[in-house]
């Protein structure tokens, strides 16, 4: 492309996206609008507003510097994020880029295939080579001026005459169907960076909060020291539990265990880089956000305030996304401390490894220790599990997950859930070691549940007020040992264990469970205590 203005540069550019990036958009779009008399001119005028409203975007950012840097940046991320929006129905907001901002090369590496280096290469590498090769006739100042402000203009008019005269669409579009914006390639996810960058690195930073710095332990005297293991799992839907009435057994091995089982726990979040720290977080789903996070000291800190429990966080995730921050945290994703490690892929099952040296080192104390599963972690399920838990057949074997049928899918999922069930449990019988020294109990709750294909969704994290039940309702249940129980209302805890609780209750029951006094323990949250909240 020869002698060409940084404007049509841009234009043939966002038109090029618009086109060819927008699969999912007007897919969506035409399930809600189909194609009939009423919805045509609604319809043809879409994707001239969408050009008109990105060109505009970019005048304000568009200069002699920025603007091949820039259209080949938009051409390279519209491609990734139309591969994601298309394969797997994800939308990219801001707590999804969040998300993938946390994740390892590891991680990463389970979602690269060949049609995704087949979309970065024909919708992003190739065209914006292009871009890199044309060459750009540069104004004088004021020519150019004059041209941006008329391409503003024009982009402005454009946009209000298409919403005028088809006002009740656009109406019905912005208010009854907002999830459809969510989708239109680029300017969500240009939205969503800079939603993502003010929240990240704004300068409304928050003071770093000290929390329950009043905390102490009330503890009988002569009472054994309590030995309490937290799980975090990762991506489990609780109706996948067979404990919850899943027609498949994916529980044979707990379910064999004196466990209590909350049917009904919801999420604060539909993705691991959301749920962990609010789940520790003292704040409510509804009053947490990422610097309330980070700004804020959590459950864990808390208990550390006491000076007499010791708190040990072991992560076969990505990280504790910040909970274990000030504490001592172990890294076992790798062979390096991680000694069940087969083609690269460290079982959770290696966290139990030496453990019971770290507890004998803590024997007179109190101690928590935190297992933060690699578990159920998507699209490549077919890699959570050994070969021997391979129970559910056909499984899906690769990571492009539309590829395989419904079935295919569950199974390898399942199968993740049977070999987290053989972890659970081989924690249980670990912990039932100390019950002749210890109080002991286990928590486990996953982070996230997970979308299997259902309504054409997979992975998680949807926005939450329109994820579906699948990604918000995750597995959790309680184990005691014999020396703790009587401490509890068995009884009271198995009667309310239907009631309709969230990971918002968590910060309050580890406090309850350790009996901390402090002013921050709302005892009608705690859900192992005899006063719940209704």
């Amino acid at each position: 492309m020869k002698n060409l203005t940084q404007t049509k540069l841009a234009i043939y550019t966002i038109l090029f996206i618009t086109l060819f990036n927008n699969y999912s958009f007007f897919k969506n779009t035409l399930e809600v609008y189909p194609i009939e008399i009423d919805n045509i001119g609604f319809l043809l005028s879409l994707p001239i507003v969408i050009i008109a409203l990105t060109l505009l975007i970019f005048m304000f950012v568009q200069s002699k510097y920025t603007t091949k840097p820039l259209l080949i940046f938009i051409l390279i991320t519209s491609s990734l994020t139309g591969y994601f929006m298309n394969s797997y129905h994800v939308i990219i907001d801001d707590d999804m880029i969040r998300n993938m901002m946390q994740t390892n090369l590891k991680e990463s590496m389970d979602l690269l295939s060949l049609k995704q280096i087949l979309y970065l290469l024909f919708l992003g590498v190739i065209p914006s080579y292009f871009i890199y090769k044309a060459e750009i006739n540069y104004r004088n100042f004021k020519l150019e001026l004059y041209s941006r402000l008329k391409t503003i203009v024009g982009s402005i008019v454009v946009m209000g005459l298409f919403i005028f005269i088809f006002s009740q669409h656009y109406t019905s579009f912005a208010r009854e169907h907002k999830p459809l914006r969510f989708t239109i390639n680029p300017t969500y996810w240009i939205y969503s960076i800079g939603k993502y960058v003010g929240t990240t690195f704004g300068n409304n930073a928050l003071e770093f909060q000290k929390i329950g710095e009043d905390a102490t332990l009330e503890k009988e005297k002569d009472a054994l020291p309590k030995l309490i293991i937290m799980v975090v799992g990762e991506a489990v839907r609780a109706d996948h539990f067979s404990l919850n009435g899943y027609k498949r057994e994916t529980n044979p091995l707990i379910k064999k265990e004196n466990i209590i089982n909350f049917p009904n726990i919801s999420s604060c979040g539909t993705s691991t880089a959301v749920s962990v720290p609010c789940m520790f977080s003292i704040y409510n789903r509804s009053d947490y956000s990422y610097k309330k996070g980070i700004s804020t000291e959590n459950v864990l800190d808390v208990l550390n305030h006491t000076n007499k429990i010791d708190i040990l966080w072991r992560d076969n995730n990505s990280d504790s996304k910040g909970v274990a921050t000030r504490l001592e945290h172990e890294d076992y994703k790798s062979s390096q401390k991680n000694s069940i490690c087969i083609e690269g892929e460290c079982r959770d099952e290696g966290m139990l490894v030496g453990l019971n040296t770290y507890i004998k080192r803590h024997a007179d104390r109190d101690v928590i220790i935190v297992l933060h599963q690699m578990g159920n972690h998507g699209p490549a399920y077919y890699k959570r599990y050994p070969k021997a838990y391979e129970k559910f057949k056909p499984v899906c074997k690769t990571n492009q997950l539309e590829e395989c049928t419904a079935q295919e899918i569950t199974n390898g999922y399942d199968n993740a859930l049977l070999y987290s069930d053989y972890f659970l449990a081989k924690t249980i019988n670990f912990l039932k070691n100390f019950d002749k020294t210890h109080q002991t109990a286990m928590i486990y709750m996953a982070d996230h549940g997970e979308s299997l294909g259902e309504s054409g969704l997979y992975l998680h994290g949807l926005p939450y007020f329109i994820a579906p039940k699948a990604q918000t309702n995750v597995a959790t249940f309680v184990w005691f040992g014999e020396k703790i129980k009587a401490n509890f209302d068995l009884k009271k805890i198995q009667k309310n264990r239907e009631k309709e609780y969230s990971q918002d209750n968590l910060f309050h029951t580890l406090l309850g469970i350790f009996n901390v006094k402090t002013e921050v323990y709302k005892k009608e949250m705690d859900i192992l205590s005899k006063k719940v909240q209704k």
